[in-house]
């Protein structure tokens, strides 16, 4: 009866639960590995995805939760539910997940593993030779580097870490007046690979290492009688929401310096456990990390999935998956190797990642670095490569005396030691540096070189949806501008202004901003399409994000469908917007492209009675981009470069290879070309576009 009630709440609300949404979303990744059409070591790659969202999942989004939890404060999920009722439907939602993508391992992916050219074995299964192998890379390399960590009555409860596979091992010595149980923590130090690897003739086979130990756990446990061995990894809260300090006189680095040593010791909310555990062992965890069987998940197989990349990325299979076409030139720059510092100043150039490369941004700042004319750098840092060249290239503009400034966001979730480090290293060269604003995350992607010119001084932006991350940028879609126009100059500086001093303009020409002002401007430009379509002109709204979740941008394009607009979104994520239900939503649709690349790109497409306004940048419609982070948008102006970004919202739309369809009820299914349909893939599709095939198109 309890279960219906709360089925019923839920199907009642007009609005989606975030965190259920987020566990259907990882559903349709779990759907690529699941896709027979791929080749398997992609379909391998998307589970140990899977595995990596699930785990941030947890230290997040199920991490926050327990902070209302813990900390009594009242919580009213999307969906109607109240914490207690909600974390029941959520938790077990989620054991629903992980028997499905552990099924997908067992019965899909494994039974492939030798055709492909590998095993995972245990070490019952090795030849003799391989055995005596595992020995020796046991007594010289593992053994030295296990800690076991006693919990009785004269030894305190061990910090055990977060994520780290650990062993449990209840022993009981019977040399005492009466025989005692007591359980000892043996955690696999990280920074051994996962699996021991041997290269016999026909495949590779790929020992992992809690097996090894496993084998030799008596090693660590003379003269004592083992009674059970017990592997088990463990999730801690890592979302710091009711923690964050609004104090704007705090030394903000140091403060997240703090924050990052209470994520070792955060709360437990998820236990991953091997079958038939020592109920002596679970007992203490649970009483010590106030779980329950909500938060226990029962692994029957390899725990960690994401393990999976050692294999992935070995050296013997790096050929067997995806091969990534070169990228091609944007549409607005025909050519390959122009100055850009002559083509900028008559063209804008709008390049559309990963089918463009990032070259020509990261080249262009490179240059400025080295360049004489070039007065200063102005740069916002969210989400930075390995071995960054773009941290190099401002170093290097740093050492030739330029000014350099950049706001490094040391909040970007488990980027911030690495932009912490990076930010350190630029202020020893000079640059000036800022940290984030307390209050807000500066989640904006801007870049401004001031190059001096005979007698004047031309200003060159780069603004975009996507991160300075070489790396990334091969695998996630987004969209960026290159310009010179005045106005995208004049109003990029005043951002930066903001942003770096103490400013507060009044108003931008092509930017729209947040915490001031985004939230608003895009519900005018909604009730505009809605005060269209009463009068009977065309409307129409077509929007690409990553996430959907504000509740008063959704309540807007409920009253737009109301009055007709036809409403039409591709949400990759979160959707809490319900679509197609009488008389709330009947004008809006709702799809996700899931597939070989990360969709990031966000696209605001407004019809406004044939003179389209399109904007793009770093925002999402969620609460926070709104209110907790420092964002932007910006006009796309040049008819051409418009006609482009239209050009890219029609084909995704029309795609029907990586689309899932959003349903009333909040559940999803894959979109497939009919027979008379020609199959449409984005990710293959962009390589091919050019000028000729950017046409007028329309999209509602």
């Amino acid at each position: 009866m309890l279960i219906n009630k709360v089925s019923d709440q839920i199907k009642r609300s007009k609005y989606i639960s975030r965190d259920l949404s987020w566990l259907r979303f990882n559903y349709r990744v779990l759907d690529q590995a699941r896709d027979t059409n791929k080749s398997f070591f992609d379909r391998l790659k998307f589970l140990a995805i899977t595995s990596s969202n699930l785990d941030e999942f947890f230290m997040i989004r199920v991490g926050s939760l327990y902070n209302y939890l813990d900390y009594g404060k009242e919580r009213l999920d999307y969906s109607g539910l109240r914490e207690l009722p909600f974390r029941k439907k959520l938790l077990d939602y989620a054991h629903r997940y992980v028997n499905d993508q552990y099924l997908t391992f067992s019965s899909e992916l494994k039974p492939l593993f030798e055709q492909n050219g590998f095993d995972i074995l245990k070490v019952s299964d090795l030849t003799e030779i391989e055995k005596k192998k595992v020995d020796s890379y046991f007594k010289n390399t593992i053994y030295p580097l296990l800690t076991p960590m006693v919990y009785d009555n004269y030894h305190g409860f061990p910090l055990l870490m977060n994520q780290l596979l650990t062993f449990g091992v209840v022993t009981r010595t019977n040399e005492e007046v009466k025989a005692q149980d007591r359980v000892t923590f043996v955690q696999i130090p990280q920074n051994l690979a996962r699996f021991y690897e041997i290269n016999r003739k026909d495949k590779l086979v790929f020992v992992p290492i809690e097996e090894i130990i496993r084998g030799k756990i008596k090693k660590l446990f003379r003269n004592v009688e083992i009674v059970s061995v017990n592997l088990f990894r463990i999730t801690r809260n890592g979302d710091f929401t009711l923690e964050e300090s609004d104090d704007l006189e705090a030394d903000f680095v140091q403060e997240i310096k703090a924050k990052l040593k209470t994520r070792k010791k955060g709360r437990v909310v998820r236990l991953e456990i091997e079958r038939n555990p020592s109920q002596f062992m679970l007992r203490i965890l649970k009483e010590r990390w106030t779980i329950d069987n909500a938060n226990i998940f029962t692994v029957n197989s390899l725990i960690d999935l994401r393990g999976l990349w050692q294999i992935i990325n070995h050296r013997q299979f790096k050929d067997k998956g995806f091969k990534q076409p070169s990228a091609v030139l944007p549409l607005s720059m025909p050519s390959d190797g122009v100055d850009l510092f002559e083509y900028l100043k008559e063209h804008d150039v709008l390049l559309h990642h990963p089918y463009n490369s990032m070259e020509p941004v990261v080249s262009l700042l490179e240059r400025a670095a080295e360049d004489p004319s070039v007065l200063g750098i102005k740069q916002t840092i969210y989400r930075l490569a390995d071995q960054s060249r773009v941290t190099a290239a401002l170093l290097k503009a740093a050492e030739n005396g330029k000014h350099v400034s950049v706001l490094f966001e040391v909040k970007a979730r488990f980027d911030e030691e690495r932009n912490i480090k990076e930010g350190e290293r630029l202020e020893k060269a000079g640059c000036f540096v800022i940290y984030g604003i307390s209050k807000y995350k500066t989640h904006t992607k801007m870049m401004m070189i001031i190059r001096k010119e005979g007698e004047k001084v031309t200003r060159y932006v780069h603004i975009g949806s996507g991160n300075y991350n070489e790396q990334t940028a091969r695998h996630y879609t987004d969209v960026s501008l290159l310009t010179t126009n005045e106005v995208y100059a004049h109003d990029v500086s005043e951002f930066f202004n903001v942003i770096t001093g103490h400013s507060r303009p009044n108003e931008y020409k092509y930017l729209m901003t947040s915490p001031k002002g985004m939230r608003h401007q895009l519900i005018e430009l909604i009730r505009h399409e809605a005060r269209n379509a009463k009068k009977g002109l065309k409307s129409g709204i077509v929007i690409k994000i990553n996430s959907l979740e504000d509740r008063e941008i959704i309540d807007e394009m409920y009253k737009a469908s109301k009055a007709g607009v036809p409403i039409k979104l591709i949400v990759r994520g979160i959707c809490c917007l319900r679509p197609g239900r009488e008389d709330l939503s009947e004008n809006i649709t709702v799809k996700s492209i899931v597939g070989e690349y990360l969709e990031h790109t966000r696209l605001y497409y407004f019809h406004n009675n044939g003179d389209p306004k399109l904007y793009s940048g770093s925002a999402d419609c969620m609460v926070r981009s709104f209110d907790r982070r420092i964002e932007a948008l910006f006009l796309i102006v040049n008819d051409e470069l418009k006609r482009e970004a239209i050009n890219m919202l029609y084909w995704n739309l029309l795609d029907n290879r990586n689309s899932y369809i959003m349903r009333e009820d909040g559940t999803y299914v894959k979109k497939r070309p009919v027979s008379t349909e020609e199959t449409v893939d984005v990710h293959k599709l962009f390589y091919n576009k050019n000028y000729t095939e950017v046409e007028n198109l329309e999209l509602v």
